[in-house]
């Protein structure tokens, strides 16, 4: 096992990352950038939108196997994060405008929409004016959906490591984002260690520190309740119940206010996907999202 210090290369974390992965990847362009995406399995669609990441769509990668077992599943990278081209600025109508080529262009039918954190703000926007394309969609620690307050230490976080990208930085992401880091590596070194050192990699191109900061900038703002209210495709809320990032409380609110149905990842932090999957699956089909109970 190699130190995540040393995996600087990062293709070759990237690589470990989607090893035996039952996915292909190729690149289309979308919205006027060349966008990479990894597509796999077979079964209604299901487009996984990862959160507000450097290393875009390989975050998904501890679920995709399980998900492509009864779904075709595209995972694409955000245009300026992950292997995808950056654009100008990323905002609400350029990500709409991508969004929707990505479910033109991949999908044969509706597909059910799994969004994360600062994407899943701007994926419920779009579903605001676009529910048509869309089959379900499920919002995952998404400030967005209420009133969001990023906390000051985890602002400075982000902030430090835009200035100064370091390993010490991205262990203090992760410090934010799983409940347990360590617990989280233990279960599978080689994935975490891959990740964290692509992460890195990826933090320390400027772009995608730009996009970065653009995101935060405009998915951290609440959506107003009325616009909300506008959303007719079956929405449901996944949230890990140690969510530092972004609060329970702001999915407990938002389930009350819009009848949102909500299923709680117990001993889950902000990525409950990758900390606890055996439960994010059971939780998806609670909320009759994914195939049927076995």
């Amino acid at each position: 096992m190699k130190d995540p210090a040393r995996l600087s290369d990062g293709d070759e974390a990237r690589g470990r990352l989607l090893a035996d992965l039952p996915v292909t990847e190729r690149r289309l362009r979308l919205a006027g950038a060349s966008t990479t995406l990894l597509e796999g399995g077979e079964g209604p669609p299901m487009v996984l939108l990862h959160g507000g990441t450097d290393s875009g769509g390989v975050s998904w990668a501890p679920l995709i196997a399980r998900l492509s077992e009864s779904a075709r599943v595209v995972v694409p990278d955000l245009p300026g994060l992950g292997e995808s081209e950056p654009v100008v600025e990323m905002n609400e109508v350029v990500f709409s405008d991508w969004l929707a080529e990505v479910v033109r262009m991949t999908c044969e039918e509706k597909p059910t929409l799994l969004t994360h954190s600062l994407l899943g703000s701007l994926a419920a926007r779009f579903a605001i004016h676009h529910g048509e394309l869309l089959r379900r969609l499920v919002l995952i620690g998404v400030p967005g959906v209420g009133p969001y307050h990023m906390p000051l230490s985890l602002l400075m976080t982000a902030i430090r490591f835009d200035l100064r990208p370091s390993e010490r930085g991205g262990a203090r992401f992760a410090d934010w984002a799983f409940l347990d880091p360590i617990r989280t590596r233990h279960r599978d070194p080689e994935w975490f260690d891959a990740f964290m050192a692509y992460e890195m990699s990826r933090g320390m191109v400027p772009h995608v520190r730009r996009t970065m900061r653009q995101l935060i900038k405009a998915c951290t703002k609440q959506i107003p309740d009325a616009d909300l209210r506008r959303i007719d495709v079956p929405t449901a809320l996944v949230w890990g119940r140690a969510d530092r990032m972004v609060r329970l409380q702001i999915a407990e609110l938002a389930s009350a206010r819009f009848g949102w149905p909500l299923q709680v990842i117990e001993d889950a932090g902000h990525v409950p996907m990758v900390e606890q999957p055996e439960s994010f699956v059971r939780a998806l089909r609670a909320a009759f999202v994914y195939g049927e109970p076995r």
